[in-house]
């Protein structure tokens, strides 16, 4: 998670951007009245403070918007995310599209220091979903969430899945991008291919399972879950069978585990349960995830 340090625009193209504090995001358009703001891939660039700093560290004197950049953020080393990240601020919501440009006129800032990290540093994105953004308002990826319901039952169009719309309905309140959508029978070889095309091909940060973590001998979940885990997470399940809401969470055999840099949480198929167990775990799920792609801050630091 970053914090948003400057919003800067600029009338013209070329010139360094002045720091406003607070401005629009428009969807597929950009910041409001900065003359970068359009319909292709760069509606927005964005520069960590960390790498004005590192800049600012070599004696050049430099403010925010000198480099061309949007949004200052602090916290997040956007040069160091894959292309297709999508990025959070309360209601706006932008996806990288490019890393980087080459200048092919020089900005007013080479042109006095012989030198801009906005061509190696810096980031673009495009504007998904606008809404208003301002210094100190916390910024944070968006990590994609794949839903994947067991159910036999559900698979054949015999009954509706409730509770798989609900998984989404949370995840998205709480700022994750839900990317796929599936319900599969209760069928463990076709769970651990589902599973495994996800994480290996890189489609999805967490994987949300609902269904088949019961007693049935047909609940096989947490099975093809261990199947195609390289390591387990234990407390989750843990912290989820033990917050007490109901004895009967003792029945469930959920389990957690990590297949390469995705995460993989097995929740029960009651809308009323995977309520009840999800927004217990949302809160910390984020930090775990920040961890395994290798966008946390130092544990301790703000």
């Amino acid at each position: 998670m970053g914090t948003v340090r400057a919003v800067c625009v600029s009338d013209e193209k070329g010139t360094a951007k002045q720091d406003v504090g607070r401005a629009e995001l428009v969807e597929q358009h950009g910041l409001k009245g900065d003359a970068h703001a359009g319909s292709g891939p760069r509606q927005v660039s964005l520069l960590s403070l960390q790498k004005i700093e590192a800049f600012r560290a070599t004696g050049a004197k430099v403010e925010y918007g000198d480099f061309g950049e949007n949004i200052v953020v602090d916290g997040i080393d956007f040069a160091s995310l894959p292309i297709g990240t999508k990025l959070r601020c309360g209601k706006v919501l932008m996806e990288m599209t490019q890393i980087g440009k080459e200048c092919h006129n020089r900005c007013a800032i080479f042109h006095r220091m012989g030198d801009c990290i906005m061509p190696r540093e810096g980031v673009f994105a495009v504007v998904l979903s606008g809404g208003t953004i301002q210094a100190g308002d916390e910024i944070h990826i968006s990590y994609r969430v794949a839903i994947i319901t067991v159910s036999d039952k559900g698979s054949r169009g015999e009954r509706k899945d409730a509770s798989g719309k609900l998984v989404g309905e949370i995840m998205e309140a709480n700022g994750y991008t839900v990317e796929s959508y599936a319900i599969l029978p209760d069928e463990q070889p076709l769970l651990e291919k589902e599973l495994s095309r996800l994480c290996d091909e890189g489609l999805a940060d967490l994987i949300l399972t609902t269904g088949g973590t019961g007693f049935s001998p047909r609940d096989r979940t947490p099975e093809a879950t261990m199947a195609v885990a390289e390591r387990l997470v234990p407390g989750i399940p843990e912290a989820m069978r033990s917050m007490g809401v109901t004895k009967r969470a003792m029945l469930s055999r959920a389990v957690a585990a990590i297949r390469g840099k995705t995460l993989i949480v097995n929740l029960p198929g009651s809308p009323k349960a995977v309520r009840e167990n999800l927004e217990f775990i949302v809160s910390e799920l984020g930090h775990g995830l920040d961890i395994l792609t290798g966008n946390a801050r130092e544990c301790g630091t703000k």
